[in-house]
């Protein structure tokens, strides 16, 4: 059963502000702060230039293959079957690990200490039953977030703007090559939520015209609002803020305003709700289609008849992403999460440069920056980040290898 097209331009732009906004706002300054340093504004302008070069390729891919999936489905189109896996599979690990770092934030945030487990695990699944109850509740509920969100982040901006002048915070550590793009590879988990939006081309109206147009408004506002915070964090905390739990909480402390910290602490916990809502839809939708290819297995193809959502996908997903919540950390899930969706938009360029005539929007120059930013960002991770998402990356490979011997002997 095919999936029914009910979000429009808003909607579309709405799921992507969300998943980008919440995805790294108010959880990726410490870590890209120790890794970049003092280089942290460079690494940033990386970061947004590899997103940028990555997010026309998507745009330009899901003009021509309006369905779900993704690079899943545009990879298998424009290069065959092994490349759509592998994107696949990078998407749905990565952006697994992406969950669980916006469940532990917005736990870190909106919970004590102590409580901020079982919180994470309620928030996941509070949200999964959303999904589970069509897309038009999900598209609302983003917009809602998202405003909550900014205004927010307007308080912060605010608060950092008054504190600076007389401000004399210490000074971060000197910038290396090395760091700048290790926190670069950081500060793209956070820019790389357009894909929701082309993940879920079977579900938006007039598709080639809206998704170009969504991916593109929603990656411009958020490097506008990623540079602004970041100018406000690193003016205001200096060297404070890599070892800070939430550093945007410790902004409004800093200058002075104590009593904005509970709106700053509801506008994370939104954020971060916005991120994940956006982000098990996206992954869900990979799932989707991926089980309709038999590269996962087929019982996750199921679209509910009522609902028009994969709905036993969403709920496979939630439980993986429970799981990650009860065993790992926020700086090992971002790190985790960079590795697979690095690879991901690797294969995504390689896809958008093979279109050509009428597919193609952009020049191909766009896509080799994005496949080289990617290569090199992805080198630079921490090393655990990447050794594990190897591993699991192999495991997926081997799972379809033996899928694929299984089909040719019956």
């Amino acid at each position: 059963m095919p999936l029914a097209r009910r979000l429009n331009l808003a909607d579309a732009i709405a799921i992507g502000l969300g998943s980008m906004i919440g995805a790294g706002v108010f959880a990726v300054w410490a870590p890209a702060l120790g890794a970049a340093g003092s280089g942290i504004l460079i690494a940033l302008a990386i970061a947004a230039l590899v997103a940028f070069a990555n997010a026309t390729s998507s745009a330009q891919l899901a003009a021509v293959h309006p369905i779900a999936g993704g690079t899943y489905a545009y990879a298998r189109a424009e290069i065959g079957p092994w490349s759509g896996f592998i994107a696949g599979w990078c998407f749905v690990i990565g952006k697994i690990a992406s969950s669980a770092a916006m469940a532990m934030t917005f736990a870190a945030y909106a919970a004590p200490e102590g409580w901020r487990v079982p919180v994470a695990v309620l928030a996941v699944a509070a949200l999964v039953t959303v999904n589970c109850f069509g897309i038009t509740r999900t598209a609302l509920l983003t917009r809602i977030l998202v405003v909550i969100t900014l205004l927010g982040l307007a308080v912060v901006t605010a608060a950092g703007a008054t504190a600076a002048p007389g401000a004399t915070p210490d000074a971060l550590p000197d910038a290396t090559l090395y760091g700048i793009l290790q926190g670069a590879g950081l500060l793209f988990f956070a820019f790389a939520g357009y894909a929701r939006i082309a993940t879920m081309g079977e579900e938006v109206t007039d598709p080639a015209r809206t998704i170009p147009r969504a991916i593109v408004f929603a990656l411009s506002g958020a490097v506008v609002v990623y540079v602004v915070i970041g100018i406000t964090v690193v003016s205001t905390l200096g060297a404070d803020a890599i070892g800070s739990v939430h550093p945007l909480a410790d902004v409004v402390a800093a200058a002075g305003w104590a009593g904005a910290e509970p709106v700053v602490r509801v506008a994370a916990a939104t954020a971060s709700l916005g991120a994940l809502l956006a982000l098990l839809t996206g992954i869900g939708r990979t799932t989707l289609a991926m089980a309709r290819e038999h590269d996962l297995p087929r019982f996750l193809a199921h679209v509910d008849p009522r609902w028009h959502v994969p709905r036993r996908a969403e709920i496979a997903i939630g439980l993986a992403v429970i799981g990650i919540v009860l065993v790992a950390d926020l700086r090992g899930a971002i790190g985790f999460s960079s590795f697979g969706v690095l690879l991901y938009y690797l294969i995504a360029n390689a896809a958008a440069f093979r279109q050509h005539g009428a597919a193609r929007r952009y020049p191909r120059f766009l896509q080799v920056i994005g496949a080289l930013g990617c290569l090199a960002l992805v080198s630079t991770l921490p090393l655990i980040a990447s050794a594990i998402g190897t591993v699991v990356l192999l495991i997926g490979a081997a799972y379809r290898a033996v899928r694929l011997r299984v089909a040719d002997r019956q």
